[in-house]
């Protein structure tokens, strides 16, 4: 695979750091960037919380060049907006100089238009949890991407089996690269490989999460992966015990917390997540597993029919300003 040929971009790669470290001040994501063979730039579709937040780790960390693709001109607009407001944050707290908010900012580019993937040496996917939408944009990655280029999604339950299937030819270049939301704060990252992954596609993934500042943990393409087939059925048992009247919401969440030492309660995380994130990753894993372990909740159903999403959309087991 070209995007592993080291030997013809190394003088590229070190003169192209040499000027950014000089700029950035990131001498950590410099050395970083070293190591990640042929990539040199990377394309996030989805332009919500997650795809935002992988392209300014991957702008700010690894010092990539990023364009952040979404089909909703306001939606890029909403995360341009927030992500001024996340490095204005850390310019305040003395964590980036003001030029160095700049330069990251600079890196990030935004477009309407997929094919604007075609120059790009990694492609990562994070719009949300839909089978037919997630294979529909591999089906037209495989036919508009570089012949080389690594094409990743986010999914954190989908098949990467069924993923890459759809993009054909290029299946052996599909890869997940699970991040964990918020992506700017939390370092765990899942990688997954499917049946068709080939080893150069794995080697490459896993070194661009490390340069983005992530600690890689692999886990093998089955329904939920590591972090949901734990914390998803953690999540919907809380839910349930609300349903049936164990607990209040507030109690569920307080011994959570201040018995176990997790720095939120399941029905605050859940509404962080979204209730309608959940309920599509426990249909995922009640279906293809087959076990009734695995049942949505009812009450999250009759949540998500309601719109009641959690903190995006205002309400959810508690209620959020707008």
């Amino acid at each position: 695979m070209a995007a592993l040929r080291l030997t013809s971009c190394c003088m590229r790669l070190a003169t192209h750091n040499a000027s950014r470290h000089a700029v950035r001040g990131f001498s950590a994501s410099s050395l970083r960037l070293s190591a990640v063979e042929g990539v040199e730039s990377v394309s996030v579709i989805g332009a919500g919380q997650m795809g935002l937040g992988i392209a300014l780790v991957a702008a700010r960390n690894a010092g990539l060049p990023v364009t952040l693709i979404d089909s909703s001109q306001a939606s890029i607009d909403k995360s341009a907006a927030f992500m001024a407001k996340l490095l204005a944050k850390d310019v305040s707290k003395s964590k980036i100089t003001e030029s160095e908010a700049d330069s990251i900012k600079s890196r990030i580019t935004t477009s309407t238009d997929i094919a604007s993937v075609s120059t790009t040496d990694f492609v990562i996917e994070a719009v949300p949890e839909i089978v037919d939408l997630k294979l529909s944009i591999f089906k037209q990655l495989s036919e508009i991407a570089k012949p080389t280029a690594v094409l990743a999604t986010n999914t954190s339950s989908i098949s990467i089996t069924k993923i890459a299937a759809a993009a054909g030819s290029a299946a052996d270049r599909v890869v997940s690269t699970h991040f964990m939301n918020p992506v700017p704060v939390q370092t765990g990252v899942e990688i997954i490989s499917g049946l068709q992954t080939s080893q150069a596609t794995l080697s490459t993934a896993l070194a661009l999460c490390t340069a983005m500042g992530k600690i890689p943990s692999q886990s093998a393409d089955t329904p939920g992966f590591l972090a949901n087939r734990i914390l998803m059925p953690y999540i919907n048992e809380a839910v349930i015990c609300l349903e049936s009247g164990i607990g209040t919401k507030e109690d569920i969440d307080a011994i959570m917390k201040n018995g176990t030492n997790v720095p939120m309660g399941p029905l605050t995380l859940a509404d962080f997540i979204g209730l309608d994130t959940c309920l599509a990753i426990m249909g995922v894993l009640y279906r293809d597993t087959g076990d009734s372990k695995y049942r949505p909740s009812v009450l999250l159903q009759r949540m998500v029919d309601a719109g009641w999403l959690g903190k995006k959309s205002g309400r959810g087991f508690y209620e959020y300003k707008k």
